[in-house]
């Protein structure tokens, strides 16, 4: 019986050591983390004060230099496919939006049977909601927020609209909800005031994923006047478009506050980009020494300034340099919330986490920067690749414009030459041949692109979204 009663209690002992461990394990998992991704539209590489701009970017910066600065970091060179590369971790070449962006007149969107991040994060457990600009879809309700994924929607879906009226081509593009909505104000500041409102009445049982798009610092260039006033030594337009950069950034600093004063900011991880190079660099924009603006494949167009900050989790003052695409933040942001992975279409996207943490190398061992009809770019390494076909006519369209000589093939080694002034595809050959091959693999895999003209007897309806 004694016997009995001693091996009784050492198991009772070790189910006890068990369940402490467990329970121990348990409050060292870290829950699962709001997310707060921030987009810029048209924002230069080098209009940031951590990359020395002359314009304030104080709310920028602090978030920067408190988490992790993301030197590397790439996006396709134009607002539409960006903005489908991030919500699917799919290169756009796999939807038909590699080309051009989703205009207002458009019967088309991101494909309806790709799984959203939002759409992922939601079936685990996550609140989501959208304020600013979608971007990718509305002719028809099923393309809207709300059918993506997003518990919330606020704000417009074209680009290029009016910042006060709220009007793009004629007809209105205000939304709540997908429903029309006539909140009066400048839009970058109504997106802030939402996405303020949503972190504040968020109930904190459910973990939140806030995606906020702005349309700011795209044109047409407008902003209340006082933002312009510290600027009065650069020339118009740039003048305006700081002003613009210093009210966005003022937004990200109220949504940064609203983060602390709900008291989810040890928990909050905050993601911010650009959704490609500036353009009119020089004119509007700077894209530091990169070469290239918006619309191009050079570094000027693709990289953009980003940061990724999570107090506790992403030691201040660390930099990055390891080459990152947007499409990464699906897997890695549905790592961290625990949701499955699993899915009909194969990503493109790799998990981040490791090179933001760990200082670990690039997921990656080749980022297609994209692949349309008549050019495309690869990064293997520290090389990259531009190719072109139809050269003879971009030939006579540099001509006209008195522009440098089109090459019909560009290779640069990135980390020797950043800012790709020295082409070396006619004394590297086999690396010419070496990248040609992975280029052509991928893009032999890329959908027709459905960019088309708007048809001659087109109107705007009244209300974008609204028209079917």
């Amino acid at each position: 019986m004694r016997e009995l009663r001693t091996i009784v209690a050492a198991w009772s002992g070790l189910l006890g050591m068990l369940a402490t461990a467990g329970a121990s394990r348990a409050e060292e998992a870290p829950p699962r983390p709001n997310v707060v991704v921030i987009l810029a539209d048209d924002m230069g590489w080098g209009d940031v004060g951590w990359h020395g701009s002359e314009i304030k970017t104080p709310n920028l910066d602090r978030l920067a230099a408190g988490g992790a600065k993301l030197e590397q970091f790439y996006v396709q060179p134009l607002c539409s496919p960006t903005r489908a590369a991030f919500m699917t971790g799919r290169y756009p070449m796999r939807h038909g939006l590699q080309v051009g962006v989703v205009r207002p007149w458009a019967r088309y969107g991101l494909p309806l049977d790709e799984r959203t991040l939002p759409q992922a994060l939601r079936d685990a457990g996550y609140e989501t909601a959208i304020t600013g600009k979608w971007h990718l879809g509305h002719f028809q309700p099923a393309y809207l927020p709300t059918r993506r994924g997003f518990d919330h929607q606020y704000g417009h879906y074209n680009g290029a609209l009016d910042y006060n009226t709220h009007v793009r081509d004629g007809g209105f593009d205000w939304h709540r909800d997908d429903k029309e909505n006539h909140d009066e104000g400048y839009s970058t500041h109504l997106i802030a005031r939402e996405a303020s409102r949503l972190i504040a009445e968020h109930d904190v049982a459910r973990p939140l994923f806030l995606y906020v798009p702005f349309n700011a610092v795209h044109a047409p260039h407008q902003v209340p006047e006082r933002y312009k006033e510290p600027y009065a030594a650069l020339a118009e337009p740039r003048r305006t478009y700081a002003g613009m950069l210093a009210a966005l950034d003022e937004a990200v600093g109220q949504i940064a506050s609203a983060v602390e004063k709900k008291g989810i900011g040890a928990n909050t991880l905050i993601l911010f980009s650009s959704d490609n190079g500036g353009p009119n660099p020089g004119v509007v924009t700077s894209n530091g020494p990169l070469r290239g603006q918006k619309a191009t494949l050079y570094e000027g167009g693709v990289r953009v300034a980003a940061f990724a900050n999570w107090p506790g989790r992403i030691k201040p003052g660390t930099v990055v340099n390891a080459p990152l695409h947007i499409v990464d933040w699906f897997p890695t942001l549905l790592k961290l919330a625990g949701a499955s992975s699993e899915q009909p279409q194969p990503l493109d996207g790799r998990d981040a986490w490791p090179a933001i943490v760990e200082g670990a190398a690039s997921p990656h061992d080749a980022i297609l920067l994209n692949t349309e009809p008549n050019r495309g770019a690869i990064r293997v390494g520290d090389w990259k690749l531009i190719v072109r076909s139809n050269v003879e006519a971009a030939a006579k369209k540099a001509a006209r414009k008195n522009a440098p000589r089109v090459e019909p093939v560009e290779l640069f080694h990135i980390s020797a030459d950043p800012n790709e002034k020295t082409n070396l595809a006619a004394r590297e050959p086999a690396k010419v041949a070496e990248l040609r091959a992975r280029y052509d693999a991928l893009a032999a895999q890329a959908v027709p692109p459905k960019a088309r003209p708007a048809p001659p007897d087109f109107k705007s309806p009244r209300v974008w979204g609204e028209s079917d």
